[in-house]
């Protein structure tokens, strides 16, 4: 296991079944108070930090249709964390369908790591940019359904005690266990099971491909919903650490919705701007002065 990690970030990759993980590091900054972890979403483009709107117990945040952003993690405690990114229903690390069980960034305790974009590599990635609906990458791989929100889930890390020194028995890993101890089946179990289970496979998935289908026409009518694009390429380096999760289920998972300004103000999460009412007699009587210029 590697202890030592130099550099601004470390890339994740998981191994299911065993909690090992590899995992991104960084430095950064805050804002959405939370119990192990702060979100902040950053225009880039104008170097604003967005403020987050609170709407019927959820946040909202307003993008800037053409502007690049970043999202900045920071971890709240003196301890590391993983944080699992997910942007329109993708994992922002990996590009797959998010689920809190995947690849994602470790922070250091007191630290924060500011992610920019899509991972596309070591050395890189594509650049976040708030765009209509049908550009964003989910929409462009097939995924609208989820286009506007960005989740965090984070996990704590397990501390593994320090082992004895004297010798234990070899034990079997617990999948090996699991299938040692299962009573052996007729040997035409497995057939029958297989073609039932590829039946209800091709009958979900294509009741699934069907709701797909309409869900993507029914989002893509929405065109001027806010979304996260696919933009250029940018340098950011990373590097590879193990994390051991302290428990399947994440510790903490952070919402935070998104749109453009005017969307949020036509839904009434922000409040309109209060035009002011022309009045007649606005300032005290006196005599007519000259015009400026």
């Amino acid at each position: 296991m590697n202890k030592s990690i130099f550099g601004k970030s470390t890339l994740v990759s998981c191994f299911l079944g065993t909690a090992s993980f590899f995992a991104l590091l960084g430095c950064a900054q805050n804002t959405l108070a939370a119990r192990l972890a702060d979100v902040t979403v950053i225009n880039r483009t104008s170097g604003e930090r967005l403020v987050p709107y609170r709407h019927d117990g959820k946040l909202y945040v307003a993008g800037t249709p053409g502007d690049k952003y970043s999202i900045e993690l920071r971890s709240l405690r003196g301890e590391r964390v993983l944080t699992v990114l997910s942007v329109d229903g993708v994992n922002a690390l990996t590009g797959q369908t998010a689920a809190t069980l995947q690849s994602g960034y470790v922070i250091d305790g007191g630290q924060s790591y500011a992610i920019s974009g899509w991972r596309k590599s070591m050395d890189d990635v594509a650049q976040f940019v708030f765009t209509e609906l049908p550009n964003s990458y989910a929409a462009r791989t097939g995924r609208p359904g989820n286009v506007g929100v960005i989740g965090v889930a984070v996990y704590r890390e397990r501390v593994v005690p320090s082992q004895p020194l004297a010798v234990a028995p070899t034990v079997l890993p617990w999948r090996a266990m699991d299938e040692a101890a299962q009573p052996a089946a007729p040997a035409s179990a497995p057939a029958l099971k297989a073609e039932r289970d590829d039946k209800s496979v091709a009958n979900a998935s294509g009741a699934l491909a069907e709701k797909r289908a309409a869900q993507s026409a029914d989002l893509m009518k929405k065109a001027k919903q806010l979304g996260t694009g696919h933009g250029e390429r940018e340098y950011s380096p990373t590097r590879y650490t193990e994390f051991l999760r302290n428990s399947d289920t994440p510790d903490e998972i952070i919402t935070l919705y998104y749109d453009s300004r005017a969307n949020l103000i036509a839904r009434g999460i922000i409040p309109s701007p209060r035009l002011a009412v022309p009045q007649p007699f606005p300032a005290s009587a006196g005599f007519v002065p000259d015009p400026r210029g």
